[in-house]
């Protein structure tokens, strides 16, 4: 930090206050180390895992029946997720009910067309009999039958050609309409079977196995909760993940006034709360873009980042584990500050008071000088431009009045609001 010396500047008479003799604070500035440190807590995360997921072409939804604890090491084939049978045993029941069903009624109406077109051939012959007959028995000789007696004769030989045809058009009709009935009854059962398979596939896969060694993490929904025996979970789901613990990184959140200068490479060092003794160095990897809260309902809002640890203990380092974080954003060896109280904002810009080093002004002994800010701290502002080390400034305005408590200013501006009230240079990544 910045050394200062603290000292008071003692007004004389036709100087500051010579009514009240009042005394006014003073620092003399030095350059110094400025640093900006921020707070973070978070979780450790693996950087490479291995996604356990529900398997992929079942398109009936699966319940689980036994899940493995959250955070057990796995060796690789371990079950580590068995789903429950039962609605899948009757779905292949019904399928194949509904299979046996199909194929009973296929047979049904084979037995059931073949009678038909027996019946509508046996009324065919018939009409071709009656054809024939009346052809060779038909009335015609006009000296022996009467006019309608011929008339009749020709009218019946008419009706049984008519009555041939339509029961071969029948016939032909019942044959396509058996086909039709056929097709799709065995489009039913084809449906059976697919249903059949489709059960008999997923109950060929009801345990997901681990494919290697390591930590089982289960996945977690939006409340923080993890999945639960006799949740159902559909085809491709995510439920777990087996981290590699050869290598880790931190996840913490940053609250969002405290985010600006975040920025990917800056350095951070990083402790376990189960090792506060512990840091670990790392530097800012990532930075979201946008600031989100970390609880649902909450109006304070994070920036979430990942830090990149320098190394990783597989021994004490645990994913989901909690951390905390101190990341460095600014760090200057050589730099110029001063006391948020010494800072004051003018007619929209920063000054500050500095003592007359040629001559006093008549009243105060101090005048106004603006300034550039850069960075701040809790406690400190970086000046970038306007004053010089051995400068010394006020720590108070020496402009008010302080002979008589609850005195008004003598700067009656609006802008005579007080020292800077809030961080200068801050920012958003």
């Amino acid at each position: 930090m910045a050394i200062i010396a603290i000292g008071s500047f003692l007004p004389r008479p036709g100087g500051l206050n010579p009514g009240g003799g009042t005394e006014v604070p003073v620092f003399t500035v030095a350059r110094g180390r400025f640093e900006r440190r921020v707070p973070a807590q978070g979780n450790l995360r693996a950087v490479h895992a291995t996604p356990i997921a529900v398997p992929l072409g079942a398109p009936v939804p699966y319940r689980i029946g036994w899940l493995a604890l959250d955070g057990a090491r796995v060796k690789a084939g371990d079950v580590v997720v068995r789903f429950d049978n039962s609605d899948l045993v009757k779905q292949l029941n019904d399928a194949r009910d509904d299979a046996t069903s199909a194929g009973w009624k296929i047979r049904k109406q084979e037995v059931e067309g073949q009678g038909e077109l027996s019946k509508l051939d046996r009324t065919a012959g018939l009409a071709r009999d009656e054809l024939e007959s009346a052809g060779r028995f038909q009335k015609k000789d006009a000296l022996i039958f009467s006019r309608s007696e011929i008339i009749e004769s020709e009218i019946d030989r008419e009706l049984a050609k008519e009555k041939e045809a339509n029961a071969r058009k029948a016939e032909r009709t019942q044959k396509r309409l058996g086909g039709t009935e056929l097709d799709l009854l065995a489009i039913e059962r084809r449906k059976a079977a697919l249903k059949m398979g489709i059960a008999q596939k997923a109950l060929s896969s009801l345990e997901v196995r681990a494919p290697h060694d390591g930590v089982l993490v289960l996945k977690r929904d939006f409340r923080g909760d993890p999945i639960r025996a006799g949740d159902s979970v559909w085809s491709g789901q995510p439920l777990a993940d087996i981290p590699e613990l050869a290598e880790m990184e931190a996840e913490v959140f940053v609250l969002e006034a405290d985010a600006g200068g975040l920025a990917p490479g800056k350095r951070a060092a990083v402790t376990l709360e189960s090792q506060p003794g512990v840091a670990y160095p790392a530097v800012i990897r990532r930075v979201d873009s946008l600031a989100k809260p970390r609880l649902r309902g909450s109006p304070v809002q994070y920036f979430a980042l990942a830090l990149k640890l320098a190394r990783t203990d597989p021994q004490v380092m645990k994913p989901g584990q909690r951390v905390r974080a101190v990341l460095l954003l600014d760090d200057r060896p050589d730099a110029l500050t001063v006391p948020r109280q010494a800072v004051f904002e003018r007619e929209g810009k920063m000054i500050v008071y500095r003592r007359e080093q040629r001559q006093r002004r008549e009243g105060t002994g101090f005048e106004p000088v603006a300034v550039t800010l850069g960075p701040s701290s809790a406690g400190r502002v970086v000046v970038e431009t306007g004053i010089r080390p051995g400068d010394v400034l006020a720590l108070g305005d020496p402009t008010r009045t302080r002979t008589e408590p609850g005195a008004q200013s003598k700067d009656k501006t609006p802008a005579a609001a007080g020292p800077l009230a809030s961080a200068a240079g801050s920012g958003r990544p």
